[in-house]
């Protein structure tokens, strides 16, 4: 803040003694050059941040960025606008964590999972196959220390991560001709993210990573033979449907989808408490908001499906539990080479060993009716 000369409270003091009236206004003159100065820092201090984002914001679920923006500039009455752009136009998709850790963004909002090879243990916060349900993993990323240890493994980074948006499984994927054993991945070429990549890549499949804007021109040419993305209501908005007409369940690979809102670390120290306690209150909120309404649309979506020769196919559990076995596998390699990989999987497993008397005793079975 700035300082008022020293001479105006000299002033202030020597009229008290000729008369209150003359007091109160002298008083009044020196707290509106306060409130001047106050208002002057305070203006200072605003916040106009362009955020890149990792997908088109008009995907349902993977939109929080969209109404995020919008309650911080309502509750903030103007003074925190994040101005967010589609993927490619500030910086591509598979870029946002470097671009935003090397401050050529203040933030940047996209599934972390993309940036595995920077943070071999990032897929884990953003997807985790055959792992926890959304509202358990809100649970241990709250409470059981996810965010502290996404925060202590970006610090190198220069980035700070907030959990800003959270949706249930994904569907397996879009397949030219149903999976019914796992030799039906092999020679595969398909576009399949995060750890479950990995797992198919392990079982003979080609895999590749592309955004989920060029998918569908991707699998309309046959670059790929077959895609996952996310959830039904989300590929039903991009096309997928047009192109192939078997669709695969459930999301093995991520049981959870979630999405961060990735500040650079120097930004976000300089703002104030009530800057970074109402960001952060908005990325709640906006976890509670995309959870709610991808779980509104899905069954929708592929009865949708259905009535456009769909046919929605869920995994033989002989195929999901080889499915499980090769994921051990793989979390045996990356706990192998990656301390942090080692550390949050551990972390995660002792949460859900917790948790699980809960999950099984306290919710009614899956298959009552």
């Amino acid at each position: 803040m700035k300082r008022v000369p020293r001479e105006s409270f000299t002033s202030v003091t020597s009229v008290l003694k000729h008369g209150s009236r003359l007091a109160m206004v002298a008083a009044t003159t020196v707290a509106l050059a306060l409130s001047a100065a106050g208002d002057a820092e305070a203006q200072d201090k605003r916040v106009r941040w362009q955020v890149p984002t990792g997908f088109p914001t008009s995907l349902p679920g993977l939109d929080t960025i969209v109404p995020v923006s919008q309650w911080l500039e309502t509750m903030s009455g103007g003074s925190i606008q994040l101005r967010y752009a589609e993927p490619g136009q500030l910086v591509p998709p598979f870029e946002i964590l470097q671009a935003v850790g090397e401050g050529k963004f203040p933030a940047g909002f996209t599934w972390i999972g993309y940036h595995a090879g920077a943070v071999p243990s990032a897929p884990l916060f953003g997807a985790m196959p055959f792992g926890m349900e959304p509202w358990a993993y809100v649970g241990w990323n709250n409470n059981g220390g996810g965010a502290t240890m996404l925060n202590e493994i970006l610090a190198p980074h220069g980035v700070v991560g907030l959990l800003c948006g959270i949706v249930g499984p994904e569907g397996a994927g879009w397949f030219r001709n149903p999976i019914n054993s796992v030799n039906d991945y092999k020679d595969l070429r398909i576009r399949f993210a995060g750890i479950g990549g990995q797992v198919l890549q392990s079982l003979g499949a080609s895999v590749t990573m592309i955004p989920g804007g060029e998918l569908y021109q991707a699998l309309e040419r046959g670059v790929v033979d077959a895609a996952e993305f996310s959830q039904p209501a989300i590929d039903q908005r991009l096309g997928f449907q047009q192109v192939i007409k078997n669709y695969v369940m459930p999301g093995w690979h991520q049981t959870f989808t979630s999405t961060h809102l990735l500040v650079n670390k120097k930004v976000w120290d300089g703002l104030s408490d009530s800057q970074r306690q109402s960001i952060e209150t908005a990325c709640m909120a906006g976890t509670m908001y995309t959870l709610g309404r991808s779980e509104y649309i899905q069954g929708d979506a592929i009865a949708e499906f259905e009535k456009n020769g769909v046919k929605a196919q869920q995994l033989p559990v002989d195929v999901l539990r080889e499915l499980k076995a090769q994921t051990e596998k793989v979390f045996v390699e990356q706990s192998a080479k990656d301390a942090d990989f080692k550390r949050v999987l551990t972390s995660m497993r002792e949460f859900e060993q917790r948790y699980q008397v809960w999950r099984e005793m306290g919710y009614l079975p899956r298959d009552f009716k």
